[in-house]
This record gives structure tokens, sequence and C-alpha cells, in this order.
């Protein structure tokens, strides 16, 4: 084993069928490297907790974290980012979209140790036309407001400070995703492009009406914090 020690996180809700690939796929691309992965288990209505024990069981590597009430993709992250440690984290879905072969790419860019964390530029057709769209316009308004790179989703390498500022900030409720809380942290941030497959298996759990509630309420969430990053910035008057 060479190189840092990384720790791989991935929320798990409705997987079931993709976990087994996943974790091979993954230790492939991670051979050679210290590697951990823990899987959160966030209250999943299928078989995605007994798929995960199985798997874990048959690998030390990997480890499991159950959740008995559903908290949502990046509180499942923080929970998961909080109980490893490691050199570096790594934030992945569990539903093969993210392909595990491109975790090297974000972890070669990170060791140049100039950026504080490294998110995969998405890219592909990995989703209907008008989710894309959507997708891209909240991706580009982010960036205005936090200085995330434009391409940024939840599939991201991070550094100890950005990962303990996500920590911070999405488990104590003052941000509503590890993204958001990241492009916030005070570090610089870079993205690598990686297209994205489709899903191989199932529907996201993401319907277009959540999909636009979370949109708004992070939207929200981060001109808020750059108005009041501003206010406190403007020199007093004598």
């Amino acid at each position: 084993m060479s190189g840092p020690r990384v720790a791989v996180v991935v929320p798990v809700h409705g997987n079931e069928a993709t976990l087994r690939p996943l974790v091979a796929r993954l230790a492939a691309a991670l051979a050679g490297r210290d590697w951990r992965l823990r899987m959160v288990v966030d209250a999943s209505p299928d078989g995605s907790l007994a798929v995960a024990r199985e798997l874990a069981a048959a690998d030390p590597r990997v480890a499991v974290t159950a959740l008995e009430v559903n908290v949502g993709q990046h509180r499942a992250l923080a929970t998961g980012l909080q109980a490893e440690d490691a050199d570096v984290w790594v934030c992945l879905d569990a539903d093969l979209q993210d392909p595990p072969e491109a975790v090297p790419a974000l972890l070669d860019r990170l060791t140049r140790g100039d950026v504080g964390a490294v998110f995969a530029g998405r890219r592909g057709r990995y989703e209907s036309p008008l989710r894309r769209v959507t997708g891209e316009v909240h991706r580009r308004v982010a960036a205005r407001l936090t200085g995330l790179p434009p391409d940024a989703g939840a599939f991201l390498a991070l550094r100890l400070a950005v990962r303990d500022a996500v920590v911070a900030a999405v488990l104590a409720g003052s941000a509503p995703s590890v993204v958001l809380a990241a492009g916030l942290a005070g570090t610089p941030l870079v993205s690598v492009p990686v297209a994205r497959d489709r899903r191989p298996e199932g529907v996201s759990a993401w319907t277009g009406r959540a999909r636009l509630r979370q949109s708004l309420r992070s939207l929200a969430w981060a001109a808020t914090r750059r108005v009041s990053g501003s206010r406190a910035g403007r020199p007093g008057r004598s």
C-alpha cells in the first residue's frame, strides 16, 4: 500500500442491486492504495442493508453505518465523513452514475496540495435533457454565489479542512448540502471532467418536485450567506 489513507463514503438508499458491482469496481480502481469504504444505509426500504453487511463481512476494508431514520443524502454523507479517520475522503453515489474508476483522478489532483477539494465535473448524457438543463442552471447559480466550480456535484475528494467544515455545517443543520458547505469552507476548489453514466438499475428517488425544493432551498441559503458575508466585510463608519 502507498500514498494517503483514503476513506470513501457512500450514502445508500434503494441501491440493493448496485452495491456488489460498486464495491468490486471501487476495489479494482483503488488497487495498490490504502483505502476504506463506509456505506451509510439511510433507512433504505429494500435489501440494501443486508447486502451492505454481507459485503462488509467479506472485506475488512468495508464498513456499514445503518441509520434507522431517513436523513437524506447529505446528512448521510456527513455522518460517514465524521465516522472515518483518514488523510483524504471521497463522496460517491451508490447508483453507479458516478464511476468508481474516476476516483483515482480526483485523488491524484488533490495530492498536488494546492486545493482543499476536487469535484468530479459533470459531463455526459446521464439523465433527461430537462434534468440536465435545470441541473446546469442550479450549479451555475450556486457557483456564482459560493465560488464552487460550475460543474460541481456531490462526487468529490476532500482534504481535512474541508471535511471538517462540511461535517460541522451539515450535521449542525447550518448548511443544506455537502456541496455548498464545501464551497463556503474558505479553501481553493477545482474540478476535473468526469463523464457520468446512466443509472443501470431503478429510478432516482429525487422527483422533479423534490429536486426543485432542494434547489430553491440551497440557493436561498447560499444567497443569504453571501449577503451576510458582504455585510460583515464592509468597513464601519467613523
